[in-house]
């Protein structure tokens, strides 16, 4: 096997979204450069599509979908030299677990493993404590901020467990030219999420707004960028997709109004303003020096994660925005978040990039030991493990362990439209029967 320390490491990134998997490739990219990049796209609701995967635009040298069972069985101690792990923060454990069982057994025990590393693909408003303790275990966990850094290592000293894991670095997919303004038409674009708002008339609210705000505004030209098109998900769920609830608009939408898809990067690349409830876009617009709004129409609320920027000097409303205000950030908030609009980007991932290569010249790494184990929470961690085909002690289920990793001809197309309708079924019953089931339940 050819040194780790002098021919390009190999890293295999495991992800569960379009989003994560941005997050991943292009966090192992950062943090070391001239990498051989496998990607596995983890088999689920979620997994993204080819449209997806093209508009997110982060390249691996080889990229296939994978069962997280099939994942623990195929990455041996030797195959890599890093693991990134981008995915939500119950599929994160169950690897662990999987990855440290089998690195434990069988004939490649003992010696050299690969570098786990995992973290959050952007804002982390809501599940702090749950999320970060379900990624305990990994060799590196990322903070994309100081302000995060200090929250996980307080989380991890709080249960007593070890936390030099949390290493500070800041989002990898920061970037794009400075702003410089002067567009001309002036560009506003409201960065819609998917489950943010939950509510109809919330949502509808959010829409009806930026129409009003083109139509108010004719020498503007508004856009509405969407994560995703109907049917597909990406890293939450959205069961009312503004594209349906545009139908509702009287009237439709103005000429200077519509929805558009592509690169976040690209649309900030013309944007004069960009307006949301929580999205991380907002760092991104930030980033660059783009005037930037977060709206506080529907209040400033933990479920909404607007709370999130609290002291940022973004918050404002669609009434202000329609009056011409537009928000002057306080430097010291962005300082720390993370965003380096003064020029510091590069040297965000210094910390990170010394610590993974430290722990690859190292003659040995200690076994995997995450905080939950069956010991420490037994009715919470077989269940986790269950979901992904293992046992409490991370072996693979009978029959998970029995079923072939990949069919071949007729039999993997057979299979691929079973699961896509399976797909379909599933997303009718997330966008049509739940909302009505609810909508019932209020009468």
């Amino acid at each position: 096997m050819p040194s780790r320390t002098t021919s390009s490491p190999r890293v295999a990134v495991l992800a569960d979204s379009d989003t994560r998997w941005k997050w991943g490739a292009l966090t192992a990219y950062r943090i070391q450069p001239d990498i051989r990049l496998d990607g596995y796209l983890l088999r689920g609701r979620a997994t993204p599509t080819v449209r997806q995967l093209d508009e997110v635009g982060a390249r691996a040298d080889a990229l296939r979908e994978i069962r997280g069972v099939d994942f623990v069985r195929s990455i041996d101690r030797t195959r890599y030299d890093v693991v990134v792990l981008a995915c939500v923060g119950g599929a994160v454990q169950a690897m662990l677990h999987g990855l440290a069982h089998a690195w434990s057994t069988g004939a490649a025990a003992g010696g050299r493993r690969p570098v786990v590393v995992t973290g959050y693909v952007g804002v982390v408003y809501e599940k702090l404590a749950d999320g970060l303790l379900l990624r305990h275990g990994a060799d590196v966990v990322l903070a994309n901020s100081r302000h995060d850094a200090d929250r996980f290592r307080a989380v991890y000293r709080g249960v007593g467990a070890d936390g030099d894991s949390v290493v500070e670095c800041a989002l990898p997919f920061l970037g794009g030219a400075p702003y410089q303004g002067g567009n001309d038409p002036c560009t506003v674009v409201f960065a819609a999420q998917p489950s943010v708002p939950e509510s109809r008339a919330d949502r509808m609210y959010l829409l009806r707004r930026a129409v009003e705000h083109a139509r108010k505004h004719p020498d503007r030209e508004v856009l509405i960028k969407l994560r995703s098109k109907p049917g597909e998900h990406t890293t939450h769920i959205e069961e009312l997709p503004y594209q349906k609830l545009a139908t509702k608009i009287p009237g439709g939408l103005p000429a200077n109004c519509r929805a558009v898809y592509g690169n976040m990067g690209e649309v900030l690349d013309r944007t004069d303003l960009l307006v949301t409830v929580s999205s991380t876009a907002a760092l991104e617009s930030l980033h660059r020096g783009i005037p930037t709004a977060v709206l506080t129409d529907l209040g400033v609320r933990e479920t909404l994660g607007n709370h999130h920027f609290l002291g940022s000097g973004c918050l404002a409303s669609w009434d202000e925005l329609d009056a011409g205000h537009r928000p002057d950030p306080d430097p010291d908030w962005l300082a720390r978040q993370g965003v380096a609009a003064e020029g510091d980007y590069e040297r965000a991932f210094d910390a990170a990039r010394d610590r993974v290569t430290a722990l690859r010249e190292a003659p040995a790494l200690p076994p995997l030991t995450p905080y939950y184990t069956p010991r420490t929470a037994p009715g919470y961690l077989p269940g986790i493990l269950a979901r992904h085909g293992l046992d409490p002690q991370g072996e693979p289920l009978p029959g998970h362990a029995d079923a072939p990793e990949e069919t071949g001809g007729l039999r993997r197309i057979a299979r691929e439209t079973v699961r896509e309708a399976a797909r379909g079924a599933y997303r009718h019953g997330v966008q049509r029967v739940a909302p009505a089931i609810r909508r019932w339940g209020q009468l």
